[in-house]
């Protein structure tokens, strides 16, 4: 399927979808926090879509609002997408978590947990992973301030 497609397909699963135009390969699609769970389960379900790889996720601070992205393939049928959630609730950023649907989403999770504070609700083992209990705030986050370790010159 080519983008103009995936998008017509995409639409009949969930009609408050925002298709954004960004200069990219992929088609891109924001979703709201409580919709994620659900579109990420029919997107790797559908046999026409069949997104059954997640093969990068990350976290971003967009000033206001924390997100996370979701880069999908399909193995089978070879075509990609891009899908956004994005949150304005940065002392308590929550979103569901898609370990069910593909497990190496397991691991991505704790790495923006550890690093920009976003938790995910039914996570198995959500936990720091490269920085120490201990450690204070979240290092990519746009307004993290790191007294010990900043050098000024």
């Amino acid at each position: 399927m080519n983008n103009e497609e995936l998008k017509n397909t995409i639409a009949t699963i969930n009609s408050n979808l925002e298709f954004t135009e960004e200069a990219s390969e992929f088609l891109n699609v924001l979703v709201s926090k409580e919709d994620l769970h659900s579109l990420c389960a029919q997107l790797k379900a559908d046999e026409n879509l069949a997104f059954d790889y997640l093969f990068c996720m990350t976290g971003i601070d967009y000033g206001k609002e924390l997100g996370v992205i979701y880069h999908l393939e399909s193995v089978k049928h070879r075509h990609q997408m891009v899908v956004k959630v994005k949150t304005n609730d940065r002392e308590n950023p929550v979103f569901d978590s898609v370990t069910d649907i593909w497990k190496t989403a397991e691991f991505n999770e704790m790495e923006i947990f550890d690093f920009f504070g976003v938790k995910f609700t039914n996570h198995p083992n959500l936990k720091r992973l490269f920085l120490t209990p201990e450690w204070n705030g979240f290092p990519l986050r746009k307004d993290y301030v790191d007294e010990e370790n900043m050098v000024i010159k």
